[in-house]
């Protein structure tokens, strides 16, 4: 009896000779191919035919390069997001910096042509702090005695008057300003040549112009400027502009208000006016005569002074003798 494998698993060619079948037809179409160019159409309809097959086949592969991708660049978004706005606060510091160095610039040109159009001296200084005093307007400079500061000399920027040198240190000094409620500069109505004196108010930034008479030529808009008659401020300086006359007050002087031109609270470079006082000497027969004056008033006190001496240590006289009656 012979032994047959079951219908199912029959063989048939052996494994050899499908081998060499298949190569040669796979010789011959490469040739055909190669040759004739006759399989293109053939090639194009399979892979029309095959075309979903592949994206259905490749669609897992597709949605996990989409979820790395989408994790991976949600990533990199954050990271680039912080570095943006990391590089957009050093950008904004730098822009601010950069506003404040080219105001500070603009303001050190501009004291740097008001010094050369001064007639003295100057120096330039720079705010180091406010006073911590409440009630005072004053502030401290970069500038002392060993840069030839001294008290009373005048301190401006480039549109005015900002106060005077009070106190001196051998590094720093420190300034009043002209709105301090002790300061006081005596100035001279550009238009109209009037004089008189500014006071400062304190905190407020308002000057005030006292016992000027309501009839007084000065009108709201007049620029003050120093009259230069303290020895003091130079003359010509520009103080402060009329903002309000009130002409019918209780009193017999107006009431008037005024601006200060300079930058008071603004600007950090200042100029200091290296000036000595300039308040000529009294006349030599001034002098002479209030000398005169002095020496013959002591004179008299010592005259006066002994006769009162004499007449207290001169003795009593002595009492007449009684005659005797008869």
């Amino acid at each position: 009896m012979e032994y047959s494998p079951p219908p199912l698993f029959k063989q048939g060619a052996s494994a050899r000779a499908k081998v060499v079948f298949f190569a040669m037809i796979a010789l011959i179409l490469l040739v055909v191919d190669s040759r004739m160019r006759t399989l293109s159409v053939v090639r194009q309809v399979v892979g029309t035919v095959l075309y979903p097959v592949e994206v259905v086949a490749m669609m897992p592969r597709d949605a996990l390069y989409f979820v790395g991708g989408y994790f991976t660049s949600l990533s990199d978004l954050k990271e680039q997001n912080e570095k943006l706005r990391t590089q957009q606060t050093l950008d904004a510091r730098a822009l601010q910096q950069g506003q404040q160095l080219q105001a500070e610039n603009a303001q050190l040109r501009r004291l740097l042509g008001t010094s050369e159009q001064l007639p003295v001296k100057s120096i330039m200084g720079e705010i180091l702090y406010d006073t911590r005093d409440a009630f005072t307007r004053k502030v401290v400079l970069d500038r002392g005695i060993k840069h030839g500061v001294a008290p009373g000399q005048p301190v401006i920027d480039h549109a005015g008057v900002i106060g005077q040198v009070t106190r001196v240190f051998p590094f720093t000094s420190e300034v009043t300003l002209l709105t301090d409620k002790d300061q006081t500069i005596p100035v001279q109505v550009v238009r109209s040549g009037l004089r008189s004196v500014t006071y400062g108010r304190g905190q407020s930034n308002i000057l005030d112009l006292r016992f000027v008479p309501t009839n007084a030529d000065i009108k709201k808009g007049d620029v003050l400027v120093t009259s230069g008659i303290d020895g003091v401020y130079p003359a010509g300086l520009a103080v402060a502009t009329v903002v309000q006359v009130d002409t019918k007050s209780a009193d017999a002087f107006a009431r008037i208000l005024c601006q200060p031109i300079a930058g008071v609270d603004r600007n950090r470079q200042l100029l200091i006016l290296l000036t000595s006082s300039t308040m000529p000497p009294p006349p030599k027969e001034v002098v002479e005569k209030n000398s005169r004056s002095s020496f013959l008033e002591h004179a008299a006190n010592r005259t006066n002074g002994t006769k009162g001496e004499a007449k207290e240590s001169a003795p009593s006289p002595a009492p007449a003798p009684a005659t005797k009656e008869r």
